[in-house]
């Protein structure tokens, strides 16, 4: 079975790759910065984790101070932009100490020979930061589209019931205040919003335990880890860009990258049962014989099809790479002949992260164990966020070209750099690799500071070419990647 592990070949690759083949972004070191159509005097970014400048599955200053609305922000006082505050927390650790779930940030560490993410401590108790506000990055970690505009999203009593984010807490501006409000309170010249990921990831990084919303209007009634319906999307987004362009702001929007181009999903091949001996081999058909045999029954009686017998034979082969036994719930309920639902692996399915720690020969996740719901999304679960995500970027799209803002197809570039090819930057190629490629930071799913960075030119190049601005691009080498021990 495959091991995942950080070999010293892929180190060097990451420190030292440099290509002659060296594609740069437009050099402007000779053209005088201008504001051009736009007005950065007071510039507020609202988002999610994407924004706030998480990674390493937590919130730290080290990540906010390498966000991307920190970076452009940087780029507009050359033009005239004013003071950009971010509400910094208390440490470089992250987490909270006194509320479950939110750990210190990951670190890479040696685990039985191999560097691998290990979380840390939380490094302190929830504070507030309410005081020395207004802040102008409004990104909060955890949030869906709809819970900008949801008041109370700040109140720290509304914590218990999950009606409130703790990130919020920490600096709304009131227990009823909501983060689009507290936006709007600054009239704001220029802003950035982009949010929705959350609206399809939490599903997704479950392995698909929760709901697709689509045709439920309602947010009150759907679970943490729900796919928000698609009506319910552009609705907020619609009334959020409304409350800020009211007065005149000119700004910025993003659509969503989809699963399948972040590491997260795409570190675990999805065949990783390898390198078997035939004695393994052997063990392992026979064990599941008896399963097989009860798929024959089932299929000659007429309960599944044959496409579905042959969907979830179990069978395993000592010279290829084999499939992962899983759990699908989607499979034809064979309870009651004492038939579990499991199939392997296709190369349609995602093995999540998080799967790693059980496909092991001591764990026998994949062969002898199959793979819990919670470590796989399956090509049908896969197709859901799709087609979520793609009415997401449909609206997002047209309510930035309904109020001529300026839009980034985050997306695109999240495929590009997804591909072998990567991106190179002065001579440094960037992929989506976890770890090796620079741009992903320990937790698969948020960026390092380098990969914020090459999210912040995009941003700007949109912003120039809409507003006829000459921001300056972010030298994306100047900022950092994974740190390693």
């Amino acid at each position: 079975m495959k091991k995942i592990l950080i070999s010293t070949i892929a180190l060097s690759a990451l420190l030292f790759n440099v290509s002659c083949d060296t594609s740069f972004d437009q050099d402007v070191s000779s053209i005088v910065v201008s504001k051009g159509d736009a007005d950065f005097t007071k510039y507020v970014a609202l988002g999610n984790s994407l924004t706030s400048g998480y990674r390493d599955n937590a919130l730290y200053i080290d990540g906010q101070n390498e966000s991307y609305p920190s970076m452009l922000a940087k780029q507009m006082q050359l033009a005239g932009g004013g003071a950009f505050k971010q509400p910094l927390m208390p440490n470089n650790t992250g987490g909270f100490t006194d509320l479950p779930g939110f750990t210190g940030k990951y670190v890479l560490s040696v685990v039985n020979g191999s560097l691998s993410p290990v979380p840390t401590a939380p490094g302190a108790a929830l504070d507030n930061v309410k005081t020395g506000g207004p802040y102008q990055n409004l990104g909060v970690p955890g949030a869906k589209s709809f819970h900008l505009g949801a008041a109370g999203y700040g109140n720290a009593a509304g914590l218990l019931t999950g009606q409130a984010n703790p990130y919020f807490v920490r600096f709304a501006t009131s227990g009823t205040t909501s983060v689009i409000a507290d936006a709007v309170a600054q009239a704001p010249t220029f802003f950035s919003l982009w949010i929705g990921n959350n609206d399809v990831l939490s599903y997704s990084t479950s392995g698909g335990v929760g709901v697709d919303q689509t045709g439920n209007t309602n947010p009150a009634t759907y679970g943490s880890n729900d796919i928000t319906d698609p009506g319910v999307f552009a609705s907020v987004i619609s009334g959020y860009v409304n409350a800020l362009t009211a007065n005149g702001a000119k700004g910025v929007m993003a659509n969503i990258p989809n699963v399948t181009s972040i590491p997260y999903f795409t570190r675990v091949p999805a065949k990783p049962i390898a390198g078997l001996t035939d004695a393994q081999v052997s063990q392992l058909n026979t064990a599941y014989a008896q399963y097989n045999g009860g798929l024959a029954q089932a299929k000659a009686a007429n309960l599944i099809t044959d496409a579905e017998y042959q969907q979830r034979l179990i069978k395993f082969n000592a010279t290829v790479a084999n499939g992962a036994v899983i759990k699908d719930k989607d499979l034809t309920n064979l309870s009651g002949l004492g038939l579990p639902s499991y199939r392997q692996t296709t190369a349609k399915d995602l093995i999540l992260l998080t799967a790693s720690a059980v496909l092991t020969p001591t764990a026998g996740g994949g062969t002898s164990v199959a793979l819990d719901d919670k470590y796989v999304l399956t090509e049908k679960e896969t197709a859901k966020v799709t087609t979520a995500t793609n009415a997401y970027n449909t609206a997002l799209q047209s309510i930035a070209a309904s109020k001529g803002l300026a839009f980034v197809d985050a997306n695109a570039k999240m495929i590009e750099l997804s591909a072998a090819s990567g991106i190179t930057y002065d001579g440094v190629k960037y992929t989506a690799t976890f770890v090796t490629g620079g741009t992903f930071s320990l937790d698969g799913v948020h960026l390092t500071g380098r990969g914020y960075a090459l999210i912040a030119n995009e941003f700007l190049k949109a912003i120039n070419t809409k507003y006829h601005s000459t921001l300056p691009m972010v030298n994306i080498n100047n900022y950092s990647g994974v740190k390693f021990p």
